[in-house]
């Protein structure tokens, strides 16, 4: 071995263990590895961001701005009114949702497909009185596997192609992905839909009032008049008991007390940490007379901002008489008094939302926006910080409180998906036509060789613009920058180890150690890693590592690179396993009240059958 590709695998090495460790966010960990490679003279500094100009990369920005287009302008809520039945039973919903959420990924990004799709789920749960959970992940796989479908589908299919354009044979066309992707999706959407969603756990028999969201960790204050003052925590306990709720900590004069001594005696100005589920915090609260603690944006402002009072929805987690402080007083002033209705709203953090490692002091929502952090919802772990100091985290769960447009404003912002009605995209059928057309014309273009597909989505990106179905100052919030880095810095770093001989030496090793020799088990065994690392990695970052590795055995096997593309493409898209392999698995945590481990109960048989129905259908279609 060299000393270029000892260099180039122990970064490879380095960057796949930041990857599973998770410290780093991806794109930092791409960016490190390409500056390792220019550093250390495998890659030529005038070569270091020549990635960035990859049509791969401009083809996953713009398909992310055309996608925006088709959510904003109601489009896809057509379609659902279209395709979802009003009255049906579990399987033919299920079905209908899961094969809709597939038909979306397949040309929009699969992360806004879910993000469309979640609230409609949650409401047929509530109709069908089944747990969320059984419908969201099913829903969160389908849109996986519908991305495997067409060249735009996922970021995996384009960095594959541009990895097969670099042997010589071209990129693959739109639709080449095609015939093993849909057989491969429609097998698994039949799988979910007559048996899958049965293996999906159940954590909580929701009903049709509600549904299970994992328990909220709420501050209470204790007012003069409050029952619980001069109570025992052991008294307190006892009457929580019959709410289903508990208390977890103490906050006296600024400092929080974790698991505080039963026996200890509460006074009026006390704050009680109280965990509880989303429809057991009304009674909780009012058999008390506690009152929410809103996360405020600092000291500072705490001694300035008065405790008003408002309406409430029905929704609203203490009634009338213990409502928080509405909003900061410069933001009642800016609102004409009982301009809005104050109301309660369940919002889910986005994988890409900038909330995340932020706390509601960082965001500053009241001075902001006008809205409170009432609780807040982690599956499986209870933060030991104050509410309004948690660093807050994709999947977690948000009670907020505020006018129903402040809220609103804040979730299309921060990158949020409301739970409750879909108040978010106000239908316009002219701009849903035309983004529907856009994008159609943009796939056509695209499909039927008349432009090359970078360029083909780059004018679709120009027509929305121009037609205002994607405003021109919302172009650059629509494109997830963090997946275009980590992209365009990945796409050096692979090609030094096909330049240095370290893909064909990896390959080299797979051949004798797994397949020795025979073709069709290496393959399978191309297939098995790239799932393997794709439960435990990003899917774009799995695609870029694996596909010159894929291009390596095949040339030492004397056979062509297409079908162990495909199996690349096909691996790093079936992310099942674990709710940190997909951006989607991720969100659908949180509502769906899961813990890390339920995801394989159902993500296991869904990857075996994936294996099953995939390796025959790559040798009819792409031929060894």
């Amino acid at each position: 071995m060299s000393h270029e590709q000892l260099l180039i695998v122990a970064v490879l090495a380095a960057a796949v263990a930041m990857f599973l460790w998770g410290r780093w966010r991806h794109d930092m960990v791409a960016v490190a590895a390409l500056l390792a490679c220019v550093l250390g003279g495998l890659v030529a500094p005038a070569d270091a961001f020549t990635g960035f100009a990859h049509p791969a990369v401009i083809t996953v920005a713009c398909v992310l701005v055309l996608s925006r287009g088709l959510q904003t302008s109601g489009a896809v809520d057509a379609l659902v009114r279209v395709v979802l039945p009003a009255s049906a039973g579990p399987l033919l919903s299920i079905a209908a949702l899961t094969g809709l959420g597939a038909l979306l990924s397949a040309f929009m990004n699969n992360v806004g497909a879910l993000a469309l799709l979640m609230p409609v789920a949650i409401q047929l749960a509530g109709r069908l009185e089944l747990p969320p959970g059984r419908l969201l992940m099913p829903l969160a796989f389908g849109s996986i596997l519908g991305g495997m479908t067409t060249l735009i589908g996922t970021p995996p299919n384009l960095i594959v192609s541009g990895f097969r354009d670099r042997t010589g044979a071209g990129t693959f066309a739109m639709f080449d992905f095609t015939p093993v992707g849909l057989a491969v999706a429609a097998a698994g959407v039949v799988f979910v839909t007559l048996v899958g969603w049965r293996l999906v756990p159940v954590r909580r028999q929701a009903s049709a009032e509600g549904f299970d969201t994992g328990a909220y960790i709420t501050e209470a204050r204790v007012a003069d008049d409050s029952k619980a003052a001069g109570r025992t925590l052991r008294e307190i306990e006892r009457l929580l008991d019959e709410a289903d709720a508990q208390v977890v900590g103490l906050v006296r004069n600024e400092v929080r007390v974790t698991a505080p001594n039963p026996g200890r005696v509460v006074r009026a100005g006390d704050i009680l940490v109280i965990e509880a589920e989303a429809e057991a915090l009304a009674n909780a609260l009012t058999s008390l007379g506690l009152k929410l603690e809103e996360a405020r944006d600092s000291d500072k402002r705490d001694k300035a901002d008065g405790e008003a009072s408002g309406p409430a929805d029905d929704r609203s987690a203490a009634g009338s008489d213990a409502q928080p402080g509405q909003a900061s007083d410069q933001a009642d002033q800016d609102r004409p008094a009982g301009s809005e209705e104050i109301v309660l709203m369940e919002l889910a953090v986005l994988p890409a939302s900038s909330l995340a490692g932020r706390s509601a002091t960082d965001i500053e929502l009241r001075s902001r926006y006008g809205i409170n952090l009432l609780a807040v919802s982690r599956q499986g772990r209870r933060s030991t910080a104050r509410l309004r100091s948690m660093a807050l985290q994709p999947g977690d769960l948000l009670l907020m409180q505020g006018p129903s447009e402040a809220l609103m404003e804040f979730a299309a912002s921060a990158g949020c998906v409301p739970l409750a009605e879909r108040e978010l995209r106000i239908p316009d059928r002219r701009k849903a036509i035309a983004a529907g057309a856009i994008m159609a014309a943009a796939v056509g273009g695209a499909a039927f060789g008349l432009l090359p597909a970078a360029i083909s989505f780059a004018a679709g990106v120009l027509a929305s613009m121009a037609l205002r179905t994607v405003p021109p100052r919302a172009v650059y919030e629509a494109v997830d920058w963090p997946v275009i880095v980590l992209l365009a810095a990945l796409i050096p770093v692979a090609g030094a180890m096909a330049s240095t001989g370290a893909a064909d030496l990896i390959a080299g090793f797979l051949l004798q150690a797994v397949a020795q020799g025979h073709p069709v088990i290496a393959l399978a065994a191309i297939l098995v890693v790239t799932m393997t690392l794709s439960d435990l990695m990003n899917n774009a970052a799995t695609a870029a590592v694996m596909s010159p590795v894929a291009i390596g055995t095949a040339g030492a096997l004397g056979v062509s690179s297409d079908p162990f593309l495909m199996a690349v493409a096909v691996g790093a898209s079936c992310a099942f396993l674990t709710p940190i392999g997909h951006q989607n698995n991720t969100l659908i945590l949180g509502p769906g009240g899961f813990r890390f481990g339920d995801y394989w109960r159902l993500g296991l048989p869904l990857e075996l059958l994936v294996i099953a129905v995939s390796i025959p259908m790559l040798l009819a279609v792409w031929p060894l």
